[in-house]
């Protein structure tokens, strides 16, 4: 879980209504469970044509089911013309909450009048929450600011007022709330600049025990940022100040010290090391692509200056990545280091102009996916995939859609399996399409049209229709898309988002599509956009209608989005402004976020729904089965085989009811299997063309000497085009033979070397290369492999929103 994540929700210029209605008691248990399994009728639907095979949240003849919910269609069929029952709860008044007899949901009132709410969790199954309200009012040449601390220590089901805690300040939003790493418990708000005339300094207010209480600490600057922690140590902080001054504590905050002036950007390195980039003239801007990158490990008593002619830098897992200009200062190139900046090497990627850019998608402790724009004005690129050195990089995808500077791109890390990533392209027709891969861009394939669905009619070629999935691209397109695609490391399979089937840039109100099984197949779960978000590791999916209308609905299922149910919070709808759950998908809270209307300044309210009181058992092992990851010809040797090996997991049953739990753990069983044509990255100078296996070399490197500079001296590659992703497994089932066979084959090889100068490649003289991952991986196992989907990036703090703009990262 990131405890760093936080929610902003901002209700616009309306205004609240009337006051609430008290909670009505709740049903015996006995008729709770059928009375919360409500199906809306058929009838409700608004006039369209159904889709082959539909959720039974809108029909209630779905042939496949789970058992709650069949029982459910039973009782929604033999009702027909019956008026439908379903549990209402109301809402507590203004300034306190009231809890419903059963303890399924919580209102909170909020004596507040604020116009934006800030939320943080502080610590990982804590269950503390902090909001910070925030009011500005401009009056001519000043402007009244207040802002409002609250606490919760239950999930959001109840808050205390802690304003006073920070002595009524006014907290600057825009710097955040710094919420330390892990669960040290640790956060620092920065209070708002001082009026004109008065301190130059700054303040902040800082606690170690998760909020209970704070200290005031007056600052010898005005911070620009916000405050950065050590991600080992959270007693080490970073920040840069407005004066472009570097200031570092060691002593969480309470004396700071300015360790270096004229500095564009700072980053924490490994253990004590910080590198930043620093302007010899006039500003960071005015100098871009003529600063320094320097590097201290002793907290400012020394530096080292470490690469020159800098326009940006980055860190990705174990590699530090700087984009040099050129000599001529027209292009730029991107250097690798692995050791700290002692020595770089350049990848063997193409330079970039002044109007193109380098942006790092993903990275981690073994491989990059890196994008270079095309030249001219396309909108896309190509993405490459580096070896495990960060330096040899493999066509991976071309005209991958990302149109610039600052935009966004629709590149997704599906976390809830191993290789999957999810893009967009531009086609030669200018139309967008979804992509995936399921090899780590060893191969792209079209999103399967989901079986449930139809084309719709703005699709050009309905024969070769396919889904399209919303990511930040497409939801800067359609502003009436409120999520991204969601996947969570410990709910496997599982990927939710937003998508269409046909021209995404027509559809005015996408639908919710549901993957359960990594990205191979989807179906349509629910019509129009929705917030959703995953409980209870995967247990539970809940969702709410986006609209801008009053809702008091919220919907859930227990099956995996196969079938959803619908629970009434509140007889009086509010305007919904955000849906709030414990990072990490484990809780069974989940809090739903609003105001209402009233000729009355509004007041926001919350409502925390725990779902531990609808799902009161707790899993037992024949709640689970045994399912296999990327299968796709059951019964074959090979199947599910990819990048080396299989993976078994143990997963809920769709028709089981009852509670992971906080402990929760995935249980998986991975074994070794021999590597496919389709488990090999095509290597520097050759691509796979599309739905093809074989990588071809590229028509432009024909009959060219592939030459590339390593550690100061020019190398000269050899290949035949296939190489082995960093996280490949290719283990030998037998093979003492093999094994010797293999080390004749080395030796010979080394000798040749000696003899033949220049094929040096650093080990790269045979096409299946192995990486330091699969030294570990054979010393431990498939252990080794672990750490390149655990360590990505690409989740909840993603990783591309940087480019070489203002900094790789």
């Amino acid at each position: 879980m990131d405890p760093q994540v936080s929610f902003c929700f901002s209700p616009g210029l309306l205004n609240p209504r009337s006051a609430p209605s008290p909670t009505p008691p709740l049903p015996p248990r006995s008729q709770l469970f059928p009375l919360l399994l409500h199906l809306y009728h058929a009838s409700s639907l608004p006039l369209r044509a159904p889709p082959p095979s539909m959720p039974c949240l809108y029909s209630c003849s779905l042939p496949v089911c789970s058992a709650h919910c069949g029982t459910a269609i039973q009782q929604c069929a033999g009702g027909a013309g019956r008026e439908e029952k379903e549990l209402i709860s109301g809402a507590g008044g203004p300034g306190h909450n009231s809890q419903t007899p059963r303890g399924l949901q919580t209102p909170y009132v909020f004596d507040d009048f604020s116009g934006t709410v800030s939320l943080s969790w502080v610590g990982d199954s804590t269950g503390v929450i902090l909001v910070l309200t925030t009011f500005k009012l401009p009056l001519l040449f000043v402007s009244f600011k207040q802002s409002k601390l609250y606490r919760s220590e239950d999930y959001g089901k109840t808050f205390i007022d802690i304003t006073k805690l920070i002595n009524h300040t006014f907290i600057r939003t825009e710097l955040g709330m710094a919420i330390g790493p892990e669960n040290s418990g640790k956060v620092i708000l920065t209070g708002d600049m001082p009026m004109p005339g008065g301190s130059h300094g700054g303040k902040i207010f800082r606690s170690s025990d998760y909020a209970k209480n704070f200290a005031q600490t007056d600052l010898p600057f005005q911070p620009q940022n916000q405050v950065m922690y050590h991600p080992q140590n959270s007693d080490n902080l970073l920040v840069l100040s407005t004066e472009n001054s570097l200031w570092v504590s060691r002593n969480f905050g309470e004396k700071w010290e300015e360790i270096h002036k004229a500095v564009c950007l700072a980053k924490w390195g490994p253990n004590t090391t910080i590198f930043f980039t620093t302007y010899l003239n006039d500003s960071c801007k005015t100098d871009l692509g003529f600063l320094e990158l320097k590097k201290t490990s002793d907290f400012g008593k020394s530096f080292k200056t470490i690469g020159n002619k800098i326009y940006s830098f980055g860190l990705g897992g174990r590699f530090l990545f700087t984009s040099v200009m050129s000599e001529k200062g027209n292009t730029r190139r991107i250097h690798v280091s692995t050791d700290q900046g002692e020595t770089w090497n350049m990848a063997q990627l193409p330079s970039v102009g002044q109007e193109q850019f380098f942006s790092i998608l993903a990275a981690n402790e073994d491989m990059v996916f890196m994008h270079v724009d095309d030249p001219g004005d396309t909108g896309c690129g190509t993405i490459y995939t580096s070896d495990d050195r960060g330096l040899i990089y493999s066509k991976s995808l071309e005209r991958h859609l990302y149109t610039g500077i600052g935009s966004e791109t629709d590149f997704t890390n599906v976390t809830s399996l191993r290789g999957v990533y999810i893009a967009s392209v531009l086609s030669e027709d200018r139309s967008i399409q979804s992509v995936i891969t399921f090899d780590q861009g060893g191969e792209w394939l079209p999103l399967r049209m989901p079986v449930n669905a139809k084309c719709n009619s703005t699709a050009k070629n309905k024969e070769e229709c396919s889904l399209y999935i919303y990511a930040l691209y497409g939801i800067s397109l359609n502003h009436n898309v409120p999520m991204l695609p969601l996947s969570e490391p410990n709910v496997v399979g599982i990927v939710i988002a937003h998508g269409s089937v046909g021209d995404a840039g027509a559809v005015v109100s996408p639908d919710v599509y549901i993957s359960d099984d990594g990205g191979y197949t989807w179906t349509w779960v629910l019509e129009g956009p929705h917030h959703y978000a995953i409980l209870d590791s995967g247990g539970i999916i809940v969702a709410i209608e986006h609209s801008l209308e009053p809702i008091n609905v919220i919907k859930f299922s227990m099956d995996e989005g196969q079938c959803w149910h619908k629970y009434t919070f509140s007889k009086e709808p509010i305007y919904f402004t955000g849906l709030a759950s414990e990072p990490g998908a484990r809780s069974m809270n989940v809090s739903l976020w609003g105001y209402r209307d009233s000729v009355l300044p509004r007041k926001w309210v919350s409502y925390t729904i725990d779902f531990s009181h609808l799902l009161s058992r707790n899993c037992e092992d024949d709640d689970y089965t045994v399912w296999l990851a990327h299968s796709s010809e059951p019964g074959s040797r090979t199947d599910g085989c990819v990048l080396g090996y299989k993976e078994q997991y143990l997963r809920l049953r769709k028709s089981s009811v009852c509670q992971n739990g906080r402990d929760y753990v995935t249980m998986k069983q991975p074994s070794v299997c021999p590597c496919t044509l389709e488990d090999y990255l095509c290597d520097f100078g050759y691509f796979r063309p599309e739905n093809q296996s074989v990588c071809v070399e590229q028509p432009e490197l024909k009959g060219h000497d592939l030459e590339f500079c390593l550690y100061g001296r020019q190398e000269l590659l050899t290949t035949s085009g296939n190489l082995l992703t960093p996280s490949q497994l290719e283990l030998a089932h037998s093979a003492p033979i093999i094994l010797a066979v293999a080390g004749v084959m080395l030796l010979t090889i080394i000798a040749g070397v000696l003899i033949i100068k220049k094929y040096v490649c650093g080990g790269r003289f045979l096409v299946h290369r192995y990486s330091v991952l699969q030294q570990h991986a054979e010393a431990n196992g498939v252990e080794g492999a672990e750490a390149l989907d655990a360590a990505s990036p690409a989740n909840k703090r993603g990783y591309h929103d940087d480019s070489d703009e203002d900094l790789l990262e």
